[in-house]
């Protein structure tokens, strides 16, 4: 990535409220960082039960959640964001050990906004966090009809 479009990248998260959620605490704290020193203000949770109650209160610009967590899964956070009227469009990035088409695929009928493989760079998840603020999320298979 070039000087000038990790500036726009970060300039694109500056002020922004997000929310990370991952049952590792070093992915929490690590992913924290990268996105705070864009600007961003970063809430935490540990699980999805966490996430859900965070997001309805907290409303965040943007979620990075992993799929795989003890109680309520990625997967299962992002299904019931959709489903929920009053926050279905809030952007959410899936965040996987695994990157194969299967994963994919799966966080896409979800609906999740876009999926980035671990272990992520600053720069990498920077970047897939402020492209997500600036597009629609993927729609649920159920919404496609």
């Amino acid at each position: 990535m070039t000087a000038s479009g990790s500036a726009d990248k970060q300039a694109r998260l500056a002020g922004r409220c997000l929310l990370v959620v991952d049952d590792s605490r070093t992915v929490r704290r690590s992913a924290a960082c990268f996105l705070e020193s864009a600007g961003a203000s970063v809430d935490l949770a540990s699980d999805g039960f966490d996430a859900l109650a965070q997001i309805v209160s907290n409303r965040p610009d943007a979620v990075v959640a992993d799929i795989v967590m003890p109680r309520l899964d990625g997967y299962h956070l992002c299904a019931l964001v959709r489903h929920n009227a009053e926050v279905h469009d809030l952007p959410i990035l899936l965040l996987s050990s695994h990157d194969g088409l299967f994963d994919r695929a799966r966080a896409s009928v979800v609906g999740a906004t876009d999926h980035l493989a671990k272990p992520f760079t600053s720069d990498g998840l920077v970047s897939a966090v402020a492209d997500i603020i600036t597009r629609r999320p993927v729609a649920a298979a159920s919404e496609r009809g």
